[in-house]
């Protein structure tokens, strides 16, 4: 299987460089992985697809202001950090741009002084391990000088931070934020439980590996980074008795599908766990613990776009991806969304 068979052109203009004013309305395309057939719909109408005794699996991380700009100790050079994934209290996994700055050792400054850097190791892909130097609260500091890490592709400031969090946030982590949960509102939300459908939390801070495109020609080759998530026992059991009840279990969201599937036994039963997952999904895939899926488009040849291909299977995906581009819907991570079932 071939990363290039997972290539589609999109025209840039498609491309969303900012969240619609109102959550709920983005446009909705219904997809049944069965037939292939399509529905053109508005978010707001996705509690007429749901129903009593479903569960929507959600992902609550939040996302950080990971993005950080600041200069090198001596000589005054710009460099930008992005914090990937947190080691122990004071000691980061990053990107950095330009890399060829930062040799072990390497000392580097934020603020004017307030937060201060050194580089303790090169890892794989030119990520470093650094360790932060600083006086009184993290979160408050990284607040106070961090930006919101939106993807390249997205070229317009964002103004109000918390459009690019999910209404149900919480637990702080990400360098990304799970994308097709920023349709949701608590309005909504409160909606789809007055009609009986029980939404439950897991929690996955997602990394850029899983926005990175695939490099290797053959998709069998690509290796996941990983990304630490929960499940709360107080989920599995919602999952379980959901599952035994005979309604569907409904992932908003990729990174949802991943946390369930890394938990999930052959039966589709969860139990409480954590730890870091790498699990990679593409075609060929045999589910386990998912029925339908709540996601937005994705990048050409990307581990998403893969991951949704194996859920319904790919000629159907591109065929709906092709009557998205017709219809001028919204791409990527403030576009519009897709529910297959």
């Amino acid at each position: 299987m071939n990363t290039k068979d997972f290539y589609y052109d999109l025209p840039e203009e498609l491309i969303a460089q900012k969240p619609l004013e109102n959550r709920t309305d983005s446009r909705l395309m219904v997809l049944s992985k069965e037939t292939g057939e399509i529905t053109h719909k508005h978010f707001y109408d996705v509690i007429d697809y749901l129903n009593e005794g479903d569960c929507l699996v959600m992902n609550n991380t939040r996302v950080i202001p990971a993005r950080l700009y600041g200069q090198k100790e001596g000589t005054g050079g710009k460099i930008e950090f992005l914090l990937l994934k947190r080691i122990d209290i004071n000691t980061w996994e990053v990107i950095l741009k330009p890399g060829r700055k930062a040799k072990v050792g390497s000392r580097f400054e934020f603020g004017g002084g307030l937060l201060k850097a050194e580089i303790l190791e090169v890892i794989d892909d030119g990520n470093r391990i650094v360790r932060f130097e600083y006086e009184g609260i993290w979160e408050e500091l990284l607040d106070k000088l961090g930006e919101m890490p939106l993807p390249p592709y997205i070229h317009e400031k964002l103004n109000d931070r918390e459009r690019y969090q999910t209404v149900y946030s919480k637990i702080e982590g990400s360098a990304a934020a799970p994308t097709a949960g920023l349709h949701f509102t608590n309005e909504l939300m409160e909606k789809i439980r007055a009609k009986g459908i029980k939404i439950a939390f897991v929690t996955l801070h997602v990394g850029l590996g899983t926005f990175r495109p695939v490099l290797v020609e053959n998709v069998e080759n690509h290796k996941m980074h990983s990304e630490y998530y929960e499940v709360s026992e107080e989920t599995a059991k919602i999952v379980n008795e959901t599952r035994k009840n005979g309604g569907r279990i409904i992932a908003v969201g990729t990174t949802s599908v991943r946390t369930l599937e890394s938990v999930a036994d052959e039966n589709g039963q969860l139990k409480k766990k954590g730890g870091n997952t790498e699990i990679f999904i593409y075609p060929g895939y045999k589910f386990k613990a998912v029925d339908a899926l709540i996601t937005n488009f994705h990048l050409p040849e990307s581990t998403l776009l893969m991951l949704i291909s194996a859920f319904s299977d790919k000629e159907k995906i591109f065929n709906a991806y092709g009557e998205a581009i017709k219809e001028k819907y919204r791409f990527f991570s403030f576009g519009d969304a897709m529910f297959i079932i």
